[in-house]
């Protein structure tokens, strides 16, 4: 069971919008996560080495996030809210305590708008407060030309397969599901894409994967892809790091040296690696015909 917590502040401020994720507010309702993605940068000894034992429910988060938006939008500093950046904002524990529902009621109400980054179908229960948002939402003033709707949608992948998804995100929705939420999203009409990230060397950044990828949303006609390598932190048992390596090492041991040579050095992939990897994906996305960036709909700049 997930332990019940009350805390005193549960929307946070962005020092800088991210310029992909457009995020000027962050929410989390959940502490840890039940997806257990092993290369979660949330991973460490704070929350050991399942995260799923670790879950926080932030029991009166509604009544301070009516209270924060209220100051908020009195000051008229609205801005797009981000859920979640440190969790999922659909965990299977949401279906008992819908605080991202009650969440959204709240939001609705002071208009402001939102960016749902999520890997679980359960979005499907929310449409109809998503659709009082996107109509409602105050937009900042300075996205006016790059945004003209309050929601923002964007499904995570980090591969097609199911069977590599058991292994590496075993809690989260199966791909092939998620895949079938964000055409459900998408014929919802709202502005809808896919954070491709992170993927996995050798095994969901090949060619061979990525034209998948890409072919499977470009016939979905996603707005957007936006694609990321992979980090990985510490080097403790419970860190992302050590958990990837252990399994490659017992489901991938041809690429065991391989892993280990990326990251012998810290935590990100070689800059040879980024740089090609930079230039793929503008090839791809031009190959296929997709944005690299959160915008306005194609349909709304014609």
């Amino acid at each position: 069971m997930p332990k019940e917590i009350e805390v005193k502040s549960v929307l946070n401020k962005t020092k800088k919008r991210d310029d992909w994720f457009l995020d000027d507010y962050t929410l989390n309702l959940y502490s840890s996560c039940s997806f257990n993605c092993l290369y979660c940068y949330i991973r460490g000894s704070k929350y050991g080495t399942n995260l799923e034992e670790s879950l926080s429910v932030k029991t009166n988060a509604i009544e301070i996030l009516d209270r924060q938006l209220f100051n908020r939008a009195k000051k008229g500093e609205y801005g797009i809210i981000a859920l979640s950046s440190a969790t999922d904002p659909y965990l299977h524990i949401e279906k008992q305590y819908q605080l991202t529902r009650n969440a959204l009621k709240v939001i609705a109400k002071h208009k402001f708008p939102v960016h749902i980054i999520t890997k679980s179908d359960l979005i499907e229960r929310d449409f109809d407060l998503l659709h009082e948002i996107n109509k409602t939402a105050i937009i900042p003033k300075d996205l006016s030309q790059r945004l003209d709707n309050g929601v923002i949608v964007s499904f995570s992948f980090s591969t097609l397969d199911n069977k590599v998804s058991q292994i590496f995100e075993k809690g989260a929705t199966k791909p092939s599901n998620r895949l079938i939420a964000l055409n459900k999203t998408l014929d919802e009409g709202f502005l809808t894409g896919v954070s491709l990230m992170p993927l996995l060397p050798f095994i969901s950044d090949t060619t061979e994967h990525l034209n998948l990828f890409f072919a499977t949303f470009s016939k979905s006609n996603v707005d957007y892809v936006l694609p990321a390598t992979i980090t990985l932190f510490g080097n403790g048992k419970a860190d992302s790091k050590t958990l990837v390596l252990n399994a490659i090492k017992k489901y991938y041991p041809e690429l065991e040296n391989k892993y280990l040579n990326y990251f012998k050095n810290g935590s990100q992939m070689p800059q040879f690696y980024k740089k090609a990897f930079s230039k793929k994906m503008k090839a791809l996305c031009q190959e296929y015909n997709l944005k690299n960036l959160i915008e306005k709909k194609i349909d709304d700049n014609v």
